[in-house]
């Protein structure tokens, strides 16, 4: 998927608007962050939220392209929980957006429930 990704952003983008491509993958891992295990965890995710949180990123400044999938279901440790790709002109305008926007999403848009 990420490689099928970056291909159609270098083939539809202008040269001139793309410098740097960065990509996020989310995995679950097999402790949580206070170190106790996790065996799984179940995750969903408000798709309409999501739509929104793009757009607002989507109108930034250098920004030519975001991608972002997310998994769905009962999930275990080393599966893959989302992949998130940000492409733009330059790093300036490229981190600041990759950060902001894997925050809203944890925050806003993924529902996660540890098992």
């Amino acid at each position: 998927m990420i490689e099928h990704w970056i291909r159609e952003i270098k083939a539809g983008t202008n040269p001139e608007e793309l410098g740097m491509i960065l990509i996020h993958n989310g995995i679950v891992r097999a402790s949580s962050k206070d170190g106790s295990p996790v065996k799984g965890m179940n995750l969903t995710y408000d798709r309409e939220r999501l739509k929104d949180v793009l757009a607002d990123f989507k109108e930034c400044d250098g920004i030519a392209e975001i991608r972002v999938w997310i998994n769905e279901g009962d999930l275990k440790p080393g599966d893959d929980i989302m992949y998130v790709l940000v492409a733009g002109r330059f790093r300036t305008d490229v981190l600041p957006v990759f950060e902001s926007l894997i925050a809203r999403i944890k925050k806003e848009v993924v529902k996660e429930m540890e098992i």
